[in-house]
């Protein structure tokens, strides 16, 4: 939405949602200038925990290559859990409220998916959710250091399913050899899909990673994961989902990994 009359730009629901909730807003990390709607100010807003506001463009250094305190935006030091992909916060504001001991970051790309989980996580009071408007393998590897994070998710990505767009899938070598750099020795990688096709993809390049040992390996959903509206759909349609849970080996040094930094 941008005013085109010379005036102040209307607030858009995202605007009011962030001003309303706690997020760590970065807006975009490749470039935040890009487009016309970028230039807004939502988009280059950082709002940390106690509800400071600053506005104007990203610093370069963070949109380019840096790294985040985050004990700092949480106000505490405890185990991070990042999701890429969170969606509409359906899956991730449940699991946050049952894990009140970790910290949780989500990545999602859609402003009205941000601002939908923001106003999720503000009605049962959960306070340890962060949520980045920003591609998530982009995020991880710029905003986290090696060996920092606890646990990634990341259920139902988008599969892609047309072969000329494989390219785009999360889930590729070199995107698991990102998440796993930034696995602590012991943390979990746990992802779903209900497509069959992405399924066989997810477990092939998992068990190719040689840093990882499954856990569980295209197994039916586990009952603590919460149910979505979008799983529920593709349950119907008789799609069950397969989950998959790898944790990455104690004695993994990943002393060759490519995102070392």
């Amino acid at each position: 939405q941008v005013n085109v009359s010379g005036g102040a730009p209307a607030p858009t629901q995202f605007q009011k949602e962030l001003d309303k909730k706690d997020a760590v807003y970065f807006g975009g990390l490749r470039d935040a200038a890009t487009t016309a709607s970028q230039t807004l100010d939502q988009l280059n807003i950082l709002k940390d925990i106690s509800g400071r506001v600053q506005t104007g463009k990203i610093p370069e250094a963070m949109a380019l290559a840096s790294r985040v305190d985050w004990p700092a935006v949480f106000g505490r030091r405890a185990p991070l859990i990042v999701e890429v992909g969170s969606g509409r916060g359906e899956a991730l504001v449940a699991l946050a409220a049952a894990r009140p001991e970790a910290d949780v970051v989500a990545f999602e790309v859609f402003q009205p998916s941000v601002a939908s989980t923001l106003s999720r996580a503000a009605r049962p009071g959960v306070g340890n959710v962060r949520v980045v408007l920003a591609d998530g393998a982009e995020g991880l590897e710029r905003l986290f250091a090696l060996a920092s994070v606890a646990e990634v998710w990341t259920f139902f990505p988008d599969p892609w399913p047309k072969a000329r767009h494989h390219k785009r899938r999360l889930f590729s070598d070199p995107n698991v050899e990102l998440m796993v750099s930034r696995l602590r020795p012991g943390g979990t990688l746990h992802a779903a899909t209900d497509v069959a096709e992405y399924a066989l993809v997810i477990s092939d390049v998992l068990d190719a990673q040689p840093a990882l040992e499954p856990i569980v390996r295209g197994s039916p959903r586990p009952p603590w994961r919460p149910w979505t509206k979008y799983e529920r759909a593709g349950l119907a349609a008789g799609r069950p989902a397969s989950d998959f849970i790898y944790a990455r080996r104690p004695d993994s040094t990943m002393a060759t990994h490519p995102f070392r930094r």
